[in-house]
């Protein structure tokens, strides 16, 4: 009888799995999901006490922490906008999640995927407060708390074979505090490039996944390993250091290309000049540009009479883009009266340099770039010769092989630290970036300048009209052959009254700044107060690079 009734236990198992399986089976394919429904909400005056103490973590950041601001404009903001943004942020994802869903065609059997709605409801994100950060980098930085308990109604549609799997995502739930950097400030609407987001703390993702009817995220154990793996790698992929950057300008239209080293250019010598003057001689001279650059050309010295010339002559010059950027040399003829003659010109593309090693050239000299183009000109103008060197920045060096030394190691705010004796030696850039003033004040007039005065040179800003807070943004450069160390720089601010005036001009304030923490630091952006002013400060970033 025992064996009886096991036999009969495991044939009523065996049946009953079967029909359980067939059940099951029937429906997962036949079954539709259901509609999410609007949530019931009630006012707060009608709730009782122990759900309100319940409610409290819920509060505004601006109640509970001064640093938050109050945004309700901004939800208002949100709130009106709401259904379009619905549109237009589905819209995206659509587009955005076609070229993905492609990818898995034919894979696994599956046939197509495509969603059947997709909706984000009716309810807005809620913005609790913005923590804003000052900062003396050309940045806009600020930090919302997002609180969205949303009704969306996402159903996604897989068909596998013969059969369609619908997949639906409801309730979803999102805390997050992203800190949200603009940036860089520059004078082109929006005013910024980029967007930069990451996120200081981990955020909190909570939804539901509706297969067959049925919450999936019911089953014990996948609500607590799925909120975890969302956890993970959204701060993988987030989590403050790590960033998302969306740009928003073109870099052409906005970037200004940094110097990242210097071309060392040696004239050496040139050949078979044309005879230009009278007596069958001539009197050469050479002029060397970089192409984009507005700068004056750099020239050697005259050779008088001399067909020729042996200059062996040394210049320095601020390379932006060595894979784009060409050297012109333009040999001419001086003359006592009327313009220069020019007896012959070459170019030189500096990507044909190795950094950090000398190239000769000895170059035939033409009438002009076009000469290839024009069968006619067979004339010998002569033939130059000349050294070239190309030296980048060490910084840029640095980021290039991603190796660091003990010289120019980095830290959150620039460079560690020098002593003197670490200092290296050489020729160096120095860029003196004027970023702004602020309570500037003159007794007759505000029109304010900027005047920065370094080893004999004077560079000025613009003006600006009726204004005590200016915004130059205005940036200077001097090429140096050794490090400032022991050096001073001058910076005034200055009024100037526009027509004929006895007070045209009037002093607002200066200050003088020791370049030694410039070079051991390799950077410093900082404001200083002004003498002679009563409450002026002045902005200004300098840095230090080496060849």
């Amino acid at each position: 009888m025992g064996l009886l009734s096991t036999l009969l236990g495991i044939f009523g198992f065996a049946i009953g799995t079967v029909i359980g399986l067939l059940a099951g089976f029937y429906f997962f394919i036949y079954s539709e999901p259901q509609e999410v429904k609007e949530r019931f909400s009630r006012p707060l005056n009608e709730l009782h006490t122990d759900t309100l103490l319940e409610l409290l973590p819920d509060i505004p950041l601006w109640v509970k922490s001064p640093d938050y601001e109050r945004v309700d404009w901004l939800n208002k903001f949100v709130k009106d906008m709401w259904p379009y943004l619905d549109k237009a942020i589905c819209r995206t994802i659509r587009s955005m999640t076609k070229p993905i869903f492609a990818g898995y065609i034919g894979k696994f059997q599956i046939q197509s995927i495509e969603f059947e709605k997709l909706t984000l409801g009716t309810i807005p994100p809620v913005i609790n407060g913005v923590k804003v950060y000052e900062t003396n980098e050309k940045e806009l930085l600020i930090e919302p708390a997002v609180r969205w308990a949303g009704n969306p109604n996402i159903i996604l549609v897989i068909k596998l074979l013969s059969f369609q799997i619908k997949v639906q995502l409801v309730d979803l739930q999102i805390f997050v505090s992203p800190r949200i950097a603009l940036k860089p400030l520059v004078p082109t609407f929006p005013c910024f490039a980029n967007i930069t987001v990451s996120l200081m703390e981990k955020p909190h993702v909570d939804f539901g996944m509706k297969i067959l009817g049925g919450d999936i995220m019911a089953i014990p154990g996948l609500y607590r390993y799925v909120q975890e793996t969302i956890k993970k790698q959204v701060a993988y992929l987030y989590h403050w250091p790590q960033t998302l950057d969306i740009p928003i300008l073109d870099s052409s239209t906005v970037a200004i290309k940094k110097p990242v080293g210097i071309l060392h250019v040696k004239v050496v010598r040139a050949q078979k000049l044309l005879k230009m003057d009278i007596l069958g001689t001539s009197d050469p001279y050479v002029k060397l540009s970089l192409t984009g650059e507005r700068l004056p050309a750099k020239k050697t010295t005259i050779k008088k009479r001399n067909l020729n010339p042996v200059w062996n002559e040394n210049f320095k010059l601020l390379v932006k883009d060595p894979q784009s950027q060409v050297l012109q040399l333009q040999v001419f003829d001086w003359d006592k009266v009327g313009a220069d003659d020019q007896l012959g010109m070459q170019l030189i593309h500096l990507n044909l340099l190795t950094p950090n090693e000398m190239k000769e050239f000895n170059l035939d000299l033409l009438k002009n770039t076009n000469i290839a183009s024009d069968p006619h000109e067979k004339k010998q103008r002569g033939k130059i010769t000349v050294e070239l060197t190309y030296v980048p920045f060490k910084e840029d060096s640095i980021k290039l092989d991603g190796s660091m030394d003990k010289t120019y190691s980095r830290t959150e705010s620039g460079f560690d630290k020098l002593s003197d004796e670490e200092v290296p030696s050489g020729a160096g850039l120095l860029s003196v970036m004027v970023l702004g003033a602020e309570d500037v004040e003159g007794e007759h007039h505000n029109n304010p300048y900027a005047l920065v005065l370094f080893g004999g040179e004077v560079k000025k800003t613009k003006t600006m009209k009726k204004t005590r807070d200016p915004l130059w943004n205005e940036e200077f450069q001097f090429m140096l052959e050794e490090p400032p160390l022991h050096d001073k720089i001058r910076i005034e601010v200055m009024s100037k009254k526009r027509g004929i005036s006895f007070r045209s001009k009037e002093s607002l304030g200066h200050v003088e700044i020791n370049l030694s923490d410039v070079v051991h630091n390799g950077r410093i952006n900082e404001k200083y107060h002004l003498f002679n002013s009563k409450n002026g400060m002045i902005h200004v970033e300098m840095t230090w690079k080496t060849s």
